[in-house]
């Protein structure tokens, strides 16, 4: 893992905040597992608003004012 990128691995415990140096093992499928939450979140805007794949989210709002 990059070192830059290890902030944005950061997590809350009780004894702290803390974050991950390599990708640990558990986060492979990261990008299905936000796929499914971002399209439960979003199930009522899905294809007018919002469009998600895998790990990305495209707003698209109908004009530049309601952005």
């Amino acid at each position: 893992m990059s070192p830059k990128d290890a902030k944005k691995t950061v997590f809350r415990t009780p004894y702290g905040n803390f974050y991950y140096t390599v990708m640990p093992f558990g986060l492979k499928n990261a990008g299905a597992t936000y796929h499914r939450a971002m399209t439960a979140v979003f199930h009522d805007m899905m294809g007018r608003e919002v469009e998600d794949y895998v790990d990305d989210l495209v707003v698209k709002p109908k004009d530049r004012g309601s952005h």
